[in-house]
């Protein structure tokens, strides 16, 4: 059965709680401002430094050898990424050849979830209804038990043994004749699932089992504690990359505006379709953002008028009511507000398009002003005539 818990507040307690969350929904407004400002500026200088950077780039069709010539160039490039070491985990007696080879780990545990309801109560204040339930879960690391809710699950976890992910990386990784620097090498993926059958890891409550190094009694019916270990590895191949030369290797290209570029994509692309992909990605971003900003502003202002709703909540329907009107208005002028942000930042860092918009808005509202204007008005409506009496004959 599930455990509940009641938690009271007073009126008093609601109205400190809402005169707190006017300066919290102050300073989230003021970050939510920043955010969408800072938001455009980025988009803009990344979509400036692709395209200038489109126009320095050079095609190389083969980077088998290095070349002087291409030494501090922008150049786009396929190649296999590969290397010859053998990386291994001491703990697990583990060797691939590999780029990249990432243990990961699991526990078994009681995973807390809960579930609120709150109702209002006449005089303003309020009662809250919290229901806990607890399922047994494969995690990423283990879980405090000692802060549950219910006593009955407090302490129950527990672990067989303390695991650690870890993650060994190849010193060097070749690309024809280049080697790449660390941080395209983490831009490999790990995807390969390393073959732990010839592992020696079998022991007394250690199986192997479906590529997993299990510790447990019985692997089919994991019980509270048990741990599960396995092994990924990046093993390279086809590559593109979009980066600047630096002798044997390659550094991110940096633009007059402060935006890099280091790319690195698995698979064979042109160098077209690498750039469209980082156009795309940047119109994504920007949108994500404006997102977000959009929704920061709308939560700042329901937490700065939250106050009126606690206000009124002395009446529970007075207060409901009262809720609805903030979210109505807390959202149309966080949508209105989030515009003007926008359209500001982009007189600052698009001022064509912005003056472009402005035209256009100002030419509509017109329009629309004078079809207001020069709508034929309604014709009244005339009074129906008044019934004659028949004529009769003198």
């Amino acid at each position: 059965m599930a455990f509940q818990e009641v938690t009271k507040m007073s009126y008093g307690s609601r109205l400190g709680n809402s005169l707190r969350g006017i300066i919290a929904g102050l300073v989230l407004f003021i970050a939510a401002t920043a955010l969408l400002w800072w938001n455009e500026g980025r988009a803009v200088k990344t979509s400036k430094m692709l395209k200038d950077s489109a126009k320095e780039c050079v095609d190389v069709a083969d980077v088998s050898s290095v070349d002087p010539a291409l030494n501090g160039k922008l150049i786009h490039a396929t190649a296999v990424a590969q290397t010859d070491e053998i990386l291994t985990d001491p703990d697990y007696g583990i060797s691939v050849n590999a780029i990249r080879l990432v243990r990961n780990v699991e526990y078994y545990q009681w995973v807390e979830e809960s579930e609120s309801d709150s109702k209002d109560k006449i005089g303003g204040g309020q009662e809250t209804v919290t229901t806990y339930s607890y399922s047994r879960q494969w995690v990423d690391s283990p879980v405090d038990s000692d802060e549950f809710s219910d006593p009955d699950y407090k302490g129950s976890n527990t672990v067989r043994v303390n695991v650690e992910d870890k993650t060994v990386t190849a010193d060097k990784v070749s690309f024809g004749g280049y080697v790449l620097p660390k941080s395209m090498v983490g831009s490999i993926p790990a995807a390969t699932t390393v073959n732990l059958s010839q592992s020696p890891a079998n022991g007394v409550d250690v199986f192997v089992v479906n590529n997993f190094i299990y510790y447990g009694e019985n692997p089919d019916t994991p019980a509270v504690g048990d741990v599960r270990v396995s092994f990924l590895q990046a093993d390279g191949g086809d590559a593109s990359i979009l980066a600047k030369v630096n002798g044997n290797t390659f550094e991110p290209y940096v633009h007059k505006n402060g935006k890099s570029l280091c790319v690195l994509s698995m698979g064979v692309h042109s160098m077209d379709e690498m750039y469209e992909s980082q156009r795309v990605a940047n119109k994504f971003l920007s949108w994500i953002f404006r997102i977000l900003g959009l929704l920061l502003v709308i939560a700042a202002l329901r937490s700065m008028f939250s106050i009126v709703v606690a206000i009124l909540k002395v009446l529970p329907f007075l207060g409901n009511v009262a809720q609805v009107g903030v979210n109505l208005v807390t959202g149309i002028v966080g949508t209105i507000w989030t515009l003007l942000v926008i359209l500001v930042a982009w007189v600052v860092w698009r001022p064509a398009l912005a003056i472009v918009l402005a035209v256009a808005i100002c030419l509509l509202v017109g329009f629309l002003i004078y079809k207001s204007k020069t709508a034929p008005a309604p014709a009244p409506e005339t009074a129906p005539a008044a019934p004659q009496a028949p004529k009769t004959d003198a």
